[in-house]
């Protein structure tokens, strides 16, 4: 299920936030990234658990072993102190289809939930759910020395406010080859589900799709966003 757009017809305000933020995202991709390409920006701005958990950057090709497969990176030092990398990893990504995936998941959901709470409510909620989804991910693997990079965290705890605010909102989906219509319950609840079973088939610190960021963010999303909705409309809080 590949949710496409959702119904927006109580939207009154242009969601400026969530647009700059994608646009920031398609710069980093683009300008800094190099498409993916860039390898010593890539690994010195990604978030690596083990350089948060010891404050200390880590330089130099390195061994990575997971189960039995073994791997090497070559890690570049980072300019800045390393916990800045749980900001600037939120706006890197891997390739053309993991931007793509998150950025068209943002667009769709971001806007009703930057319509509800409004612009600098809306800023700090997307960074808190990013801030979350990465300490997940260290608390699970905090010796891991495999870099993260992408927004999926941070849009994460967006699905997980929208579940909360919007359950029965209709989302329209691309189910297989064909088009259809579900509550965002269904499309959302289909998605955590899915990152829940990886994620406890993934082995902790391994490689690839990080579940634990997910689930993370997904979390502090729904926990939190009654918070940042305190004030604003009840009506549109039950769709």
């Amino acid at each position: 299920m590949f949710p496409i757009g959702d119904d927006n017809s109580d939207r009154h305000i242009t969601p400026v936030v969530n647009y700059a933020i994608i646009g920031v995202n398609i710069l980093v991709f683009l300008l800094l990234q190099r498409l993916g390409s860039n390898e010593p920006f890539d690994y010195a701005f990604s978030l690596v658990p083990k350089e948060i958990m010891t404050g200390v950057d880590i330089a130099g090709p390195q061994v990575i072993q997971v189960g039995s497969e073994v791997a090497r990176v070559n890690h570049y030092a980072t300019p800045l102190p390393v916990y800045f990398n749980f900001l600037s990893s939120m706006f890197m990504h891997g390739g053309i289809m993991h931007i793509f995936g998150n950025m068209l998941f943002l667009f769709v959901f971001g806007d009703n939930i930057e319509n509800l709470i409004g612009h600098i409510r809306y800023a700090v909620f997307y960074l808190l759910c990013g801030f979350g989804a990465a300490a997940a991910q260290i608390i699970m693997g905090p010796d891991s020395i495999i870099p993260m990079l992408g927004a999926s965290g941070a849009i994460s705890g967006v699905l997980g406010g929208y579940l909360l605010l919007f359950p029965k909102r209709n989302v329209r989906a691309l189910i297989f080859n064909f088009v259809t219509t579900v509550p965002a319950f269904v499309a959302i609840g289909i998605w955590i589900g899915y990152q829940i079973v990886l994620g406890y088939l993934t082995p902790a610190g391994g490689g690839g799709v990080a579940y634990a960021a997910h689930i993370g963010g997904f979390v502090v999303g729904f926990a939190s966003i009654k918070i940042f909705a305190i004030g604003r409309s009840a009506r549109m809080a039950t769709y």
